[in-house]
């Protein structure tokens, strides 16, 4: 093909005749653009080859058409500034041809590159004062590099075809770019794989089948990304995707945060590289802090200089496609270094996660971040063709996307439930005849928050005001007005206004909140010592009480209008008498189904208040609720009655955080107590078992602890209360060095499980409790 091969401007060409329109070129444009291309990818032996146009305005060059073949012509930026990096803008800035090889990253930090395995050049479009755009170039970086021949030849094309765009311009027709470029193929620009390539996709012998199979790859890896939304979906997609079609031993993602690397989720054999990769300080030499600061690095584990692969190509290899300007060719292809989880003789690839910021179709305010780092390790030696690497370098740019955004979305999540549980009591009123405890399940759609409350406020006399109240919608300002209702509700119980006073005075309160939200509450106040609660509503649920006999009823009450709508009647109350052992079950509509409300029959079907404690109960009740978009709250409390007039045997105290000497006192405490209550033949068990679980509260939780003790009936109930909402978990003697130090923070739970008749951990308010109950011997009575 000679350089003067190039179709007359008047002739139709393949794709006919016409104007552009609807953002696509022309087509006798078109034909000129494709005899362009295709000319030039032939004559140059490049993997690709495009014609950059400038827009009408002048203002930035777009790509018109892009010809090569797969991967190469989906690096290629779609569009730039005249003033940006790229060898496209700058040789038409500069009115020469600018050639650019590897960057260094490390030279301008602004323009930190992936590891696109490709060299570029380009040749501006313009004479006698007509400027059309540029014509660029890409080849391999293990392929020769520009030499005044190729220059030449890239001219010269260029020259042919400004004067076919001026003759098109001359008779009418838009030389403009569309919004895409077209793509089209130019066989025999194929990258070869090398013969001693180990692994091979597509059909062998077939140019461009890897590179095409690789593609169907990096699409799945999309799809599966875009619908991930946990670390364990971007792990499996990138098993599936990335670690299998590779053939590699292991792989491993890790995200970067304070100063080191952190594993996100591994696969394969992957226990060395996790140990290699978990805690690596990102200032180190270590190749995955290289990776993440620098660029990818592949170390082929052949022979010949330590990172290089088979092939002579550097482990650290050439920069993006169309790469920016201000390199340094011989700081990029230095050697990296060898891997550790690529020992001699096994290959290994370590990918930064970050998007593609060479490509400016969609200007940003600042560079995407390096996120974390893919490492993938093979067994035995194994080179990195060009066209491998540069999809391993999207394949990068997608997980570190999908990385980025469900950190955000993780992130997000947890600030919402975290301020929807600082609005929650901090720990639930302590009262001596009435045991209470209370579960919030938070709306299940991430990102989502509630307004669903719950609160115990105890009276100077005996009365227990027990509230339950949920704020429509699922919004942060949901969640700001519960925390308003709640603080409304509290104050006007510990004035001493009865429970509809109190709904009747939040209500009028509600629309000076500046919000047009509605809630619905339920206010009961309990009289510890006569049994009398008095129930009123404001459009909620009524309670539910179970009785000593197992029958369940609902104690009712005028069901008012919901607080924020104008009442045209005071709200009203209605009072019931508990007998001693009832179990009253407050809850909002989230723990049901939308279309009937189905607690009192699942409350009915649980058995026997002799059958199960409170803490069971309301584990039972909120995971036989049934799915919901909803979150719920759920308050239980039990009228232990005046145990025939006898003193309440209640007792606790309260430990602040990091007074490990609390510990003893809390042994005395124990120790006190029993004593006074005729108990001291469960003193010894007890005693140890509050050394154990205060010791774990303090040094596990980092909070401050109160420790309580009851007696009910038969039982003797101990509760250790902290801030952290992790639940303890026992941990077995192990015969590793690794597994025995995670063990000895979790044997203390058997001890507890081997002297406690029942135990347990549960939420409490902001934090958990764990609580435990033992058999008083010689004593007769319901349990407690």
């Amino acid at each position: 093909m000679d350089d003067r091969s190039a179709p007359d401007a008047e002739e139709p060409g393949p794709y006919g005749r016409g104007q552009a329109s609807a953002g696509v070129p022309g087509g006798e444009l078109t034909a000129v653009l494709y005899q362009a291309v295709h000319q030039t990818a032939h004559r140059l032996h490049a993997v690709a080859a495009a014609v950059y146009l400038l827009t009408p305005d002048g203002g930035e060059l777009r790509a018109a058409m892009i010809g090569g073949s797969p991967p190469a012509v989906l690096t290629l930026p779609g569009r730039m500034t005249l003033d940006s990096p790229y060898a496209s803008a700058r040789a038409l800035a500069l009115g020469g041809p600018a050639v650019l090889a590897d960057p260094d990253p490390l030279a301008d930090p602004r323009h930190d590159a992936l590891a696109y395995p490709y060299t570029v050049a380009s040749v501006p479009l313009e004479r006698e004062g007509r400027r059309f755009g540029s014509l660029t170039v890409l080849r391999t970086e293990n392929g020769d590099g520009y030499d005044e021949r190729d220059r030449r030849r890239l001219t010269r094309i260029a020259d042919r075809l400004v004067a076919l765009l001026s003759g098109l311009q001359d008779r009418g027709v838009a030389v403009v770019p569309g919004h895409l470029p077209v793509l089209v193929p130019v066989f025999g620009t194929e990258a070869h794989a090398e013969a001693a390539a180990p692994v091979v996709r597509g059909v062998p012998g077939v140019p461009g089948s890897s590179g095409m199979t690789l593609l169907y790859a990096l699409q799945r890896l999309t799809e599966m990304l875009n619908r991930a939304t946990a670390w364990e979906h971007v792990v499996g997609a990138a098993e599936f995707c990335v670690m299998a079609p590779l053939g590699a031993r292991a792989l491993a993602l890790a995200r970067a945060a304070g100063g080191r690397l952190w594993v996100l989720g591994h696969s394969g054999d992957s226990s060395a590289l996790v140990r290699e990769l978990h805690g690596t300080a990102l200032h180190t030499g270590a190749p995955a802090a290289r990776a993440l600061r620098e660029r990818a690095l592949f170390d082929s584990g052949g022979p010949g200089p330590a990172g290089s692969d088979a092939s002579g190509a550097s482990a650290a290899p050439a920069g993006p496609s169309d790469a920016p300007a201000g390199s340094s060719d011989a700081a990029a292809r230095s050697a990296g270094p060898r891997g550790r989880c690529g020992d001699t003789g096994h290959a290994a690839a370590y990918l930064p996660l970050v998007g593609s910021r060479h490509v400016a179709d969609l200007p940003m305010a600042e560079a995407a971040p390096v996120v974390g780092v893919c490492c993938l390790s093979f067994d035995g030696p194994r080179m990195f063709p060009p066209e491998e690497r540069a999809v391993l370098t999207m394949m990068a740019g997608r997980l570190g996307s999908a990385v980025q955004r469900i950190e955000l979305s993780t992130g997000r999540q947890a600030l919402v439930e975290g301020m929807q549980r600082r609005l929650l009591p901090a720990a639930l009123a302590d009262t001596p005849r009435l045991t209470t405890t209370a579960r919030y399940r938070p709306a299940p759609t991430a990102g989502e928050t509630g307004g669903d409350w719950y609160d115990v406020i105890t009276m100077p006399d005996d009365r227990v005001v027990l509230v339950l109240g949920d704020v429509e919608g699922h919004t942060l300002e949901s969640a700001a007005v519960m925390g308003q209702l709640r603080t409304a509700v509290a104050a006007y119980t510990t004035e001493g206004h009865g429970p509809a006073a109190v709904l009747e005075r939040t209500g009028r309160l509600l629309p000076r909140l500046g919000t047009e939200l509605l809630a619905t509450c339920c206010v009961m106040a309990v009289d510890t010592g006569t049994g009398a609660a008095e129930v009123a509503l404001a459009g909620h649920p009524a309670p539910l009480a179970r009785l000593p006999d197992g029958t369940v009823r609902r104690l009712s009450a005028p069901a008012n209008v919901p607080l924020g709508v104008r009442a045209r009647e005071p709200y009203g109350a209605r009072e019931h008498t508990l007998p001693p052992g009832s179990v009253l079950v407050l809850y909002s509509d989230g723990l049901h189904a939308r279309d009937r409300d189905d607690v009192r029959a699942r409350l009915d079907a649980v058995g026997a208040p002799a059958d199960t404690g409170l803490e069971h109960l309301a584990d039972r009740l909120l995971q036989d609720a049934p799915g919901s978009r909803d979150d719920a709250a759920l308050l239980l409390a039990r009228y232990e009655g005046t145990d025939g007039g006898r003193a309440p045997r209640v007792a606790g105290m309260h430990v602040h955080r990091r007074d490990l000497r609390a510990v003893r006192e809390a042994r005395g405490f124990v120790r006190e107590h029993l004593d006074e209550w005729g108990l001291v033949d469960l003193s010894d068990d007890l005693t140890l078992i509050t050394s154990e679980l205060v010791t774990n509260a303090l040094v596990h939780a980092g909070s401050d602890v109160d420790v309580r003790l009851r007696v009910t009936g038969d039982r003797l109930r101990l509760e250790v209360r902290d801030a952290d909402a992790d639940p303890p978990v026992p941990a077995a003697y192990s015969l590793t060095e690794e597994g025995s130090a995670r063990a000895e923070h979790g044997r203390g739970l058997y001890l507890v499980d081997a002297l406690a008749h029942t135990w347990n951990t549960s939420p409490s308010g902001r934090g958990k409790t764990v609580w435990l109950e033992m058999d008083i011997p010689g004593a007769d009575g319901g349990t407690g």
